[in-house]
């Protein structure tokens, strides 16, 4: 655990990380699939997420879909398998700005945190949390904090004793607590969700890859 070091120095994470297994991060070549995955499985538990997950694959021979093939993908099909009217326009959304613009991941790789999240959620359907769920998960970056997590809020409000009755001073508070986590606030994240045992649904594409 290469992170501890630093992150023990903060003494109630200290007891979290020791009694934790060690956290590796993924990197995944694949952001457009990865990206739409992310989006079915929001708002459901991961048990359903796997199975709408496992019914698009299907859809192309169980084979990872081209930006393209699911733009020609009828919106009637993308609804059978168990999709929103909205998550079947998000889904294409992120498609179609694969196409467009681009999200490769050795392209996102050069770009700082806020450059990729401000580059990705001009998408209709991708919000701020959904583009921090990706640099952590998709990308491996290992500075990330997710201060708008419900989860993460809340296990900062019971392990840092935060009032929440101001909601713009909990906001700083988080912050400033999170600041000394940094450069391992991701380290942090995780820790914490798995603390509380409400990690985000998080849905893995590919086996870990290396991005050069």
């Amino acid at each position: 655990m290469h992170y501890f070091p630093h992150l023990s120095k903060d003494k109630k994470l200290k007891k979290l990380i020791e009694s934790a297994q060690p956290q590796q991060l993924n990197h995944i070549r694949y952001i457009c699939i990865y990206l739409c995955a992310s989006i079915m499985s929001q708002q459901l538990s991961t048990k359903v997420a796997d199975v709408i997950y496992k019914r698009f694959i299907n859809l192309y021979d169980g084979k990872e879909p081209s930006a393209q093939q699911i733009l020609d993908t009828p919106s009637e099909i993308l609804r059978g398998i168990g999709l929103s009217n909205a998550k079947v326009s998000y889904v294409k959304n992120v498609a179609q700005f694969e196409l467009d613009a681009g999200m490769d991941a050795k392209k996102l790789a050069k770009m700082t945190n806020e450059e990729v999240i401000e580059y990705l959620v001009v998408i209709k359907g991708v919000g701020r949390w959904t583009v921090e769920m990706l640099l952590m998960f998709a990308l491996g970056r290992e500075d990330v904090f997710a201060v708008d997590d419900l989860g993460i809020r809340n296990a900062m409000i019971k392990l840092y004793k935060l009032d929440d009755t101001d909601k713009k001073k909990l906001r700083e508070d988080m912050l400033r607590v999170s600041a000394r986590w940094s450069p391992y606030r991701t380290y942090a994240c995780v820790h914490l969700w798995r603390w509380k045992d409400n990690a985000p649904v998080v849905k893995k594409v590919r086996p870990k890859e290396k991005i050069k």
